[in-house]
């Protein structure tokens, strides 16, 4: 039987007896009680208890696609639907819509089984946990279109972020979020497209909303999550997050990527701060970014600009 339904109903961390979950789902008993050892897949554990049924041992906070469509304000141009597990938001954004003319496609789900960052790594994806949203655009240009896209999109997390009372937020060029000194989201964009004419643009955030630390084992690297300053419903999250996302995108068209950069400056995580570079290997101080979207990087040898596309930066 589909899982989902089940975990539906679960979901509230209140406890449902086998009886009542058949009779709510229309199967039997022992559907039920085969269903239950399926919760595993997802990483969700159970508790029985004779007498009162079955129930989650943490209730989640599921995605509701009314909630996020009435945060939208009748924002006519914006297609979202929600699915539980995909491989990566991304690819399956990409399938399921074959254009992106006409508006801006948004996918949001549950769990990603392949999710991934920047330069192939890993996206950690826990049920229920965090935000996976992937986005569907068209661009019109030539290369000088995208430049500081992915800057635009973390541009529009932080001041959403914001807006909700979420502090000490920062920007490490050219994807991430940080919050506190710790990583709280990530961007990729993936395109489509030739030199000169319609880019199709696929663009995924993650964002960590209330993981725990049993789900980010073999992470690597610290980590941060917006439960530790605010407490949101991941619905009302994701429909504010493409709120903010389309505004900022629609000034990026009209006003190019220039009216960005003093934004970016502001919250700049890595300024006046020594990094490696890898990519070409280099080391140097950390100055911002130019009106393209490029790196600015004091070195020995005098000031270098960074193309995202060439490099990964580290603090030393």
């Amino acid at each position: 039987m589909d899982l989902f339904p089940l975990i539906s109903i679960l979901s509230d961390g209140q406890f449902h007896s086998g009886s009542a979950l058949g009779k709510q789902l229309g199967v039997s008993r022992t559907a039920i009680w085969k269903a239950l050892d399926g919760l595993s897949a997802y990483a969700l554990e159970f508790e029985s208890h004779k007498g009162k049924g079955y129930r989650l041992t943490e209730p989640l906070d599921l995605l509701d696609l009314n909630t996020i469509d009435q945060a939208l304000r009748q924002m006519d141009d914006i297609t979202v639907v929600t699915d539980v597990c995909v491989d990566s938001s991304n690819s399956e954004l990409a399938r399921r819509f074959p254009s992106y003319a006409g508006g801006l496609y948004v996918l949001l789900v549950e769990q990603q089984t392949q999710g991934r960052g920047r330069r192939g790594r890993r996206w950690t994806s826990p049920f229920a946990k965090n935000i996976y949203l992937s986005l569907g655009f068209d661009l019109q240009g030539g290369p000088e279109v995208l430049q500081g896209l992915s800057i635009v999109i973390g541009v529009a997390v932080v001041n959403c972020l914001q807006s909700l009372g979420v502090s000490g937020l920062g920007l490490k060029w050219p994807n991430d979020v940080y919050m506190n000194g710790r990583k709280l989201a990530g961007i990729l964009v993936e395109l489509e497209g030739e030199m000169a004419g319609t880019w199709r643009v696929t663009a995924g955030l993650g964002l960590n909303v209330n993981m725990v630390e049993r789900d980010a084992i073999g992470l690597g690297q610290p980590w941060a999550t917006i439960d530790e300053q605010i407490g949101v419903g991941r619905s009302e999250l994701a429909g504010a997050l493409i709120v903010y996302i389309s505004e900022h995108l629609s000034i990026f068209r009209e006003a190019g990527f220039a009216s960005f950069v003093s934004a970016f400056n502001q919250v700049d995580e890595l300024k006046d701060k020594e990094v490696d570079v890898l990519g070409p290997e280099l080391v140097g101080i950390a100055k911002g970014i130019d009106a393209g979207g490029l790196m600015l990087l004091q070195t020995d040898a005098g000031m270098q600009r960074l193309n995202s596309g060439e490099v990964s930066v580290r603090v030393k």
